[in-house]
């Protein structure tokens, strides 16, 4: 697990002017990694570091011969159209590279001049994934979220027996993940109405968005081979935001006996800033399970989770319809939460996926299941806050919505505070449901 170092210290400042304005997202204690090129450029993707409001160009680092040792191995790697040789280096690497930018684009830094010609401001970039995503597999570690959806479809049985012993997921569709400013159709499907007696086809009614996390795996371990929970967080490269887009009535009439299918596979969307695991070190917190409640298994148990294994990943979700943009109005706040409410934590969740034997290798993401909170107003879906569609919801231009409609652009951000430590972010996932075809 990344411990607190020089690189999270509050009183470091940046030589990029913009990486010192309070609120920013990317001050110098961050520094998330991206694929990025100039916008209608021909120019081949590549890695990058945000700082403030510019990406640190790794291509043009790597040029310039300033790093040394596992740092320049590292940079090396990263200098990629994806990131996957990187993710997979190990914890050595990752942290080699980390303090190595830190002291360059730290003010004073021997190192500005050279570096300076290698930022690029973020508003003329696009991004692309940041690594080939091999396999997904979305989790359900929020309670609140399973408990008040199981109520929906289950009434008499809202949380299954096993959802307190295993860290309950399912494997996803990685080829159709893509980076925030996807735009998709409205999906179609079966879907059959309580009073009807058969089901019928068509575009899907009920969409709705998941606020999520992504957890990007970097070093993998053999087929055979499981990942000991002391170990799973040498394991985790980095975190995202992730909308996992889901077609609800769809969902209804497909999820039994295997659980979803179309209903998710049609589009989910990442943010293009991968926060690494050392970056959050110093936002970790106690995790506990309530002493009424089943506690884990000895091979998701050990000390160092219960003391830090909890992260205050904090997200909200905001709704901009074609209205709004018409109008130029602000989007409007739907919700907010956090990942620290989490049933289960990450090293939990690397740990049950390998304890059979299944590898993962870099680049391999694991999504975390909707992040609702314990109260209503919490909720990481359009589907809890409108109690399955049974209450409207007002927008702040007085706009309703049970659901997304068509044009309607879904915006996630999140960041981290800590007393003593600077705020950092992730910036935002955005994503706009376009009509069916």
């Amino acid at each position: 697990m990344s411990q607190i170092n020089e690189t999270h210290d509050i009183q470091l400042t940046s030589w990029v002017a913009s990486a010192n304005a309070a609120g920013t997202d990317f001050p110098i204690q961050n520094l998330p990694f991206a694929v990025f090129r100039r916008k209608n450029s021909n120019e081949e993707f590549r890695g990058g570091v945000a700082i403030g409001d510019q990406v640190l160009d790794l291509g043009a680092v790597v040029d310039a011969n300033l790093f040394s040792g596992d740092a320049a191995e590292a940079a090396e790697a990263a200098n990629a159209p994806a990131l996957n040789e990187f993710m997979g280096m190990g914890q050595q690497y990752w942290s080699a590279l980390r303090l190595a930018l830190s002291r360059a684009l730290r003010e004073g830094s021997e190192l500005q001049s050279s570096l300076e010609g290698a930022l690029v401001a973020q508003d003329n970039v696009e991004y692309a994934l940041p690594c080939h995503i091999g396999d997904y597999t979305d989790f359900y570690t929020s309670i609140y979220h399973a408990t008040a959806v199981g109520s929906l479809f289950r009434p008499d049985n809202p949380l299954l027996p096993n959802y307190k012993w295993v860290p309950i997921g399912y494997h996803g569709r990685a080829s159709s993940i893509d980076v925030s400013g996807q735009t998709f159709p409205r999906p179609k499907g079966q879907t059959k109405a309580p009073d009807a007696d058969t089901p019928s086809f068509g575009p899907c009614k009920r969409l709705d968005y998941e606020l999520e996390l992504g957890i990007y795996l970097g070093k993998g371990n053999e087929l055979g081979d499981s990942i000991a929970i002391k170990d799973a967080e040498d394991h985790v490269f980095g975190f995202c935001l992730f909308n996992d887009w889901s077609a609800r009535d769809l969902q209804a009439w497909e999820y039994q006996p295997l659980g979803p299918f179309l209903a998710k596979n049609f589009a989910s969307t990442v943010s293009p800033w991968v926060v690494t695991t050392e970056a959050l070190a110093p936002y970790r917190t106690q995790w506990h399970r309530d002493e009424n409640d089943p506690q884990p298994l000895e091979y998701l148990e050990s000390t160092q989770n219960r003391e830090s294994g909890a992260i205050d990943i904090r997200m909200d979700v905001l709704l901009e319809t074609e209205k709004m943009r018409s109008e130029g109005a602000k989007p409007s706040k739907l919700s907010e939460s956090s990942f620290k409410h989490s049933y289960w934590t990450v090293a939990q969740m690397v740990t049950h996926h390998t304890v059979n034997g299944c590898n993962f290798l870099p680049g391999d993401m694991l999504g975390s299941g909707t992040q609702s909170g314990p109260e209503h107003v919490e909720a990481g879906s359009l589907l809890e806050l409108s109690r399955g569609g049974k209450e409207t919801i007002t927008l702040a231009n007085g706009e309703e919505r049970k659901f997304l409609e068509d044009g309607d652009k879904v915006i996630m951000r999140g960041w981290c505070e800590a007393q003593g430590y600077n705020r950092i972010g992730f910036g935002c996932v955005e994503g706009t449901v376009l009509p069916a075809k």
